[in-house]
């Protein structure tokens, strides 16, 4: 969620000053990598409609776009920093490391972070110390007088805390991101970096690299983070929710989470309207405009704006939408044409009140099953009423003599049959219909529905219910 948040401004951004958005692969920490990863990015944007201009999977003038078939690009720069004094090589091991940091926990130090016990030594001048790595790292030699202000293109003046001497280069050979983000950025002409708030307290450093390599620097803009309710940063391992498949599977129309994911930090572009295309959002973008309120993921707010783009869809577009949805996360592999003209004829029935593409199935079951397979919920059998084998009687006898079959006439048949000749209140005259032909007191309307399954459908279920009762 967090990826797909970043680039919606990104792209946003990009889009309004006719720049070009970069897909770059960050891959470099391979204690996290996962081989799937790289592809559920390009599914997940592509889904959402955040297609970008270079990358991976496209190519362009700065290829290779993953970090990981850039390390030969990255050496040089280190041992640039290397001879210019402003690194030095670490041979303190993880345990070493970790005692360290217990330490400054314990003694509750003003100074924290690594304590350049490397610093100034050779290999062999290390190695006597206890804690010794025999492959090291290498780590930016900090100065005291670091700038620690820069322009946030959201923020305006921005101060970051004093940062300790950064890793650089891992003893696997992988530059750290710090390292990475820089030459890349560079090399490869990025003039604006749009990334999370967590970031600010690294941006001292990234911006002292590039004073040492003696290039520009681009432009930040560090947008606020997704909150859970209860304010806590997004997690994937605390919320399913931060994992972007999750929506699709879910059944959220892309066009409404794209929309939702800008409202989280950017006040409506039209006053009033939550509601706009991507394009309005680029005509209007302005880095002035970001709220840096930490804005709250609310899935109930979501609710409401998938809904809403529900409705906005034609009714025919609608139903594609739904057998897509079912086609890939419900099973529903190999409809038949019957099938598939039932849904579209239904899928006006349903439009209205529907949430999520996946509350369509299950809504308009009834339809699908046989006849012998309605299932009659006994919580709405104990509700029908004293006078529901009465209904269900003349309701048979009414619809076996129906002429036309369109549910204006079935509405109006059983109207005059249950409501005036049987003297029965339209709740309780239409509830056992509706109990027979769906197994609840709770479904689409029910004479358009009634249409839909046809006449002898209706008697079989009717039938089936008389006999129950």
């Amino acid at each position: 969620m967090g990826t797909a948040y970043m680039s919606l401004f990104n792209l946003a951004f990009a889009r309004a000053r006719g720049g070009q958005f970069v897909l770059r692969i960050e891959d470099t920490d391979r204690a996290r990598y996962r081989e799937d990863s790289e592809q559920q990015i390009y599914d997940t944007l592509h889904w959402l409609g955040l297609d970008w201009d270079e990358g991976p999977d496209r190519g362009g003038p700065y290829q290779p776009y993953r970090q990981s078939e850039r390390l030969d690009t990255y050496r040089p720069y280190v041992d640039q920093l290397l001879a210019d004094g402003h690194a030095y090589y670490c041979w303190c091991s993880s345990e070493r490391l970790a005692e360290m940091r217990a330490e400054q926990q314990r003694s509750k130090t003003s100074v924290t972070g690594y304590d350049r016990l490397c610093y100034g030594k050779t290999r062999e001048e290390r190695a006597a110390l206890p804690g010794f790595s025999e492959t090291p790292v290498v780590r930016m030699l900090i100065p005291e007088d670091i700038a620690l202000s820069f322009a946030d293109l959201i923020r305006g003046e921005v101060n970051a805390p004093h940062p300790d001497d950064q890793v650089i280069l891992k003893a696997d050979g992988f530059p750290t991101y710090h390292l990475a983000v820089v030459v890349d950025d560079h090399l490869m002409g990025i003039t604006h970096v749009v990334r999370g708030e967590e970031w600010i307290s690294s941006t001292p450093k990234h911006l002292q690299l590039y004073r040492w390599l003696g290039w520009e620097a681009p432009a930040f803009a560090h947008m606020p983070l997704l909150r859970n309710t209860d304010k806590s940063k997004i997690s994937k391992r605390k919320n399913p929710a931060a994992r972007l498949t999750w929506f699709a599977e879910q059944g959220y129309l892309p066009e409404a989470l794209r929309n939702f994911l800008q409202l989280l930090a950017y006040p409506p572009v039209h006053e009033g309207r939550d509601m706009t295309t991507f394009e309005e959002f680029v005509a209007a973008f302005d880095w002035a405009k970001v709220n840096t309120t930490g804005p709250i993921f609310d899935l109930t707010k979501l609710n409401a704006l998938n809904g809403e783009y529900i409705r906005e869809l034609d009714a025919a577009e609608l139903a594609d939408r739904i057998i897509d949805y079912a086609n890939r996360y419900a099973g529903w592999d190999s409809p038949s044409e019957q099938d598939l003209a039932l849904l579209r004829a239904a899928t006006p029935l349903i439009q209205e009140r529907l949430v999520l593409l996946s509350e369509a199935l299950p809504k308009l079951s009834y339809l699908f099953a046989a006849d012998a397979e309605i299932v009659t919920d006994p919580q709405a059998l104990a509700k029908v009423g004293p006078d529901a084998a009465r209904v269900i009687e003349a309701a048979q006898q009414v619809l076996t003599d129906l002429g036309e079959w369109q549910h204006e006439q079935i509405h109006e048949a059983l109207r005059v049959a249950l409501v005036e000749g049987l003297e029965i209140k339209p709740k309780f005259a239409f509830g056992p219909v509706r109990v027979a032909l769906t197994g609840s007191l709770v479904s689409p309307p029910l004479f358009e529905s009634m249409e839909l399954l046809g006449r002898e459908s209706c008697l079989n279920r009717l039938r089936r219910l008389a006999a129950e009762l």
